[in-house]
Parts: C-alpha cells; structure tokens; sequence
C-alpha cells in the first residue's frame, strides 16, 4: 500500500461493557471501518473461530479484501491464551507495541484493535494482572497511534469485577465513579476523573498498587483536572501511597475544596495545586 508519514496519535480508548453481542458487533464495524477509512490496520480479538469471528464483521465494508491484504486480521484468544492462563501485563503490552509497529513500517498511519477479552479475566488472580496491563497499554496509547476499544460481556462478569477494569480507562459506558488512567504526556504520572468518595476506596487503593507510578524528583504528579469530587479517605490513601514510595503526591485540580480538605488534614505527603 501507498506509504504514509504517520500523524499525532488520536488518543482513544474504550471500556465496553455489554450484554448483547450484536451491539458490540456494530460497535466493532463501526469503530474498525472508521480504521481502515483512515489508513490504519486493524484487529479483531475475541474468543470464537476465525470463521465465528469474521461473521461477526460481516457488515464492515470491504472486509475480505482487507484480511486479504493484511489491513485486517482476526485473532482467536482461544488459539493464544490457555482458559485459566495469567497475562504478562508487560509481554502483552510488547506485543501490542509490535503490532503498532509493524503497522507504520507497512505504511499504515496507525493500528486500531477490538479486544473482547471476557474470557481473560475471569478470575481475582486474571483480573489483577489484567487492570495492570490495561493501564501500561494506556500509556502506550498516549505516545504512540493505537487506539482501542476492550470489550466485557457483563452476563458473565459481576458488577465489581467490570469496575476493576472500567476504572482503568479514560473513558467507559460502564457505571463506575472514577477513572484511573495514563496522563498526557508532560502532565503527570497519571489522571484521576470522576467523583472518589467511600464507596470507592478499595477500588481505588487497588488501582492505585496496580498502577504503581513511579515517583519523578521525589514527585508523584497527578492530572485531576477531570475530578469532580474526593474525600477524606481518598486524601489519606493517596498520601499513604506516596509516604510508601517516598514521595510527594501533587493533585492538580480546579477543585479549590480539594485543597482546602488537604489543609485540614495536614497530610504530610500530599499536596494540592488548584488550576485554573
């Protein structure tokens, strides 16, 4: 194909949760056909055959000459992944950054991926390194041009264990409070959105182990630019999280209560910037 210089990277990525696979199938047309529109290469991963699979694509335009031409590819899970198997937040991550790769060397202007990962995360043990993948996947993303949507079939997950993996995304149609996710570049070790009040604080301790940024200059720098609202307790457990790696978390948010809180709380390894 005709080589293209690739653009900034377009940030995106999607937590779907669903209940009706064709949904998520439109959603996936939509979403890979507008890929393919722009140049890009791109993926469908999901349990299933190859031939499962690509039915459910069928209302993508021009899908046979893309798979024959390697703009598309279908990846089975089950032919990669054991049931009970464990991801390699950081080996997945490799792949993945291959995969954007290989896609600008072939002249591609990017690479776009519908991951149904449902069977993944089945387990606490799945789960917990999954959410850490999801994050360091994050980061990739804001530097370089992979976006993605990563789908969940909430007939077969509970309620917290969708949560423990929509809060790790800057955006989601799941119902969760906050997001966890990877900050701009230049804008902090990570970003915090949403509302933290006590009936997150275990997801948000655990989020916040999983993530486990590391300090810069003794610094944790967070984007809360996007928080409406965090309480005492989340305060406290961001404070905690520091002290243990020896630094200073600095909130940076438009929330002037927020710093007024952390006042009244004289919390010795937080500090709150109000932005404008």
């Amino acid at each position: 194909m005709t080589s293209h210089a690739a653009p900034p990277p377009a940030y995106g990525h999607l937590c779907w949760v669903y209940d009706d696979p064709a949904a998520l199938d439109s959603r996936a047309v939509a979403f890979l056909g507008a890929g393919l529109a722009a140049g890009e290469r791109v993926w469908l991963a999901a349990a299933g055959t190859h031939a499962a699979l690509a039915r459910r694509l069928d209302g993508l335009p021009g899908l046979g000459n893309a798979l024959r031409r390697g703009a598309a590819r279908i990846v089975s899970v089950d032919d990669a992944y054991r049931i009970d198997e464990i991801v390699d937040p950081e080996i997945q991550v490799r792949a993945y950054a291959a995969a954007t790769e290989d896609a600008l060397a072939a002249g591609y202007t990017g690479f776009r991926v519908v991951a149904e990962a449902t069977s993944l995360v089945r387990t606490p043990a799945q789960r917990d390194a999954f959410a850490r993948y999801e994050h360091l996947i994050d980061r990739y993303m804001r530097t370089r041009p992979m976006s993605a949507i990563c789908a969940y079939d909430r007939r077969e997950l509970a309620g917290p264990a969708i949560a423990e993996l929509a809060c790790m995304h800057a955006d989601s149609n799941a119902d969760v409070l906050f997001h966890l996710h990877a900050a701009a570049p230049g804008d902090g070790a990570f970003a915090l959105a949403g509302e933290l009040d006590p009936s997150v604080h275990r997801l948000f301790a655990a989020a916040l182990d999983r993530v486990d940024p590391r300090p810069v200059d003794g610094r944790l720098l967070i984007d809360g630019n996007r928080l409406r609202f965090i309480d005492h307790g989340s305060l406290i457990e961001l404070d905690e999280h520091a002290r243990r790696r020896g630094a200073t978390a600095v909130l940076r948010t438009s929330r002037s209560a927020a710093a007024r809180l952390a006042e009244l709380l004289d919390l010795p390894d937080v500090r709150v910037e109000v932005t404008r």
